[in-house]
């Protein structure tokens, strides 16, 4: 029993130190007091606000919860053990490993170290050089991304989507919500490059495409990134429609340019005017925090011109032909079930990239 109850108690200290990394009394009171927020009836006065609030109270009893958990269960099981009923031996080594195996599980956590790790991310997908092969695989990215989400428990939303009318995707961006999103996504900003034999070449020959997907933290308030309205041109155009009648006559499509940084967003998902130009603006706000975070700006001021998520920082190559390997170019992690990487087993491509990273910070 006595080398059992030494495996308990290193397990409860570890955990112990490892909520204290992560500052988990802090996580539990904001937890608290969000919740008392949403108990009052007049907060959906304001749904937007409303939502937001619900969303990150989800986020948040995402991470607090199992941590809770974990630490009740150990200390129930360390009251067991001194009963001293050695008929539960077997019973109580069953519990421990599965206590051990969560622990492992949930130490991911303490790789989220970045100041916006915690916040819902924004992801936009590009098709690049490729054609119809290229816009194919930004939509097997969507795909990818979506599976992910809905395996991890996590919420999507499509903010924009321009498809080609032949199949695939020209541009997507979606708003993914759930605990360190952002934290766990921005592993994936770059270029991703595909090999295969092209489905839409007559004569079946290997092809190489591009994506290039961008990860963003989403912006939470306005006044978290002040843009000075004059560095702002915005354009408004007709949105494109199915054609027929049910086509948009409507020029509600918006585009707006940051002219310091050449920063271009255009929206059309919404009938309203308005709501494109605010969409649009909440994406531009994320770019620019965005382009700060790499480039260690103090302002919006000190941000230089095209140095952001571009064509030639390639991160991940897909190969699907001659041989099967999804491999990322930063951390060599590989993996050689394809399939299962574009279904969204991704995770442990994530967890290299932020273990990397963690070691370089220490």
């Amino acid at each position: 029993m006595q080398p059992l109850k030494k495996r308990v108690q290193s397990l409860r200290s570890e955990v112990m130190q490892a909520k204290q990394a992560l500052q988990f009394d802090a996580l539990a009171e904001e937890l608290a007091v969000l919740e008392e927020q949403l108990n009052q009836p007049e907060i959906w006065n304001n749904p937007d606000h409303a939502q937001s609030v619900a969303k990150k109270v989800a986020a948040l009893r995402q991470t607090v919860q199992p941590w809770q958990v974990l630490g009740v269960q150990l200390d129930d099981l360390l009251e067991l053990m001194e009963l001293g009923d050695d008929d539960l031996l077997d019973e109580f080594t069953k519990q421990i490993d599965a206590l051990e195996t969560e622990f492992s599980a949930r130490k991911t956590d303490l790789l989220f170290s970045g100041k916006y790790d915690g916040r819902e991310a924004v992801v936009r997908i590009s098709a690049g050089v490729g054609g119809l092969d290229a816009q194919d695989f930004a939509q097997m990215l969507e795909r990818m991304y979506l599976r992910w989400a809905e395996r991890s428990g996590m919420k999507t939303d499509v903010l924009e989507r321009s498809a080609n009318d032949d199949g695939g995707l020209k541009t997507v961006v979606l708003e993914i919500s759930g605990p360190f999103a952002y934290g766990k996504l921005r592993s994936e900003n770059g270029v991703h490059r595909l090999v295969r034999l092209s489905p839409f070449n007559a004569d079946n020959l290997r092809q190489t495409s591009f994506a290039l997907v961008e990860v963003l933290p989403k912006i939470d308030t306005p006044d978290e990134v002040d843009i000075d309205p004059s560095d702002l041109k915005i354009d408004v155009y007709r949105s494109g429609g199915k054609g027929g009648q049910g086509v948009n006559t409507t020029d509600s499509a918006v585009r707006v340019t940051h002219v310091p940084t050449g920063i271009v967003v255009a929206i059309q998902n919404e009938r309203s005017q308005i709501q494109n130009k605010e969409t649009a603006l909440k994406i531009l706000r994320s770019k620019l925090l965005a382009m700060q975070l790499e480039q260690h700006a103090d302002n919006l001021s000190d941000l230089r011109a095209g140095e952001s998520a571009n064509w030639g920082s390639q991160i991940r190559n897909y190969v699907l032909h001659p041989y099967t390997l999804v491999k990322d170019t930063r951390t060599k992690h590989e993996d050689r079930d394809t399939q299962g990487v574009l279904d969204g087993k991704i995770d442990d491509f994530m967890t290299a990239f932020l273990s990397q990273n963690a070691s370089k910070d220490e």
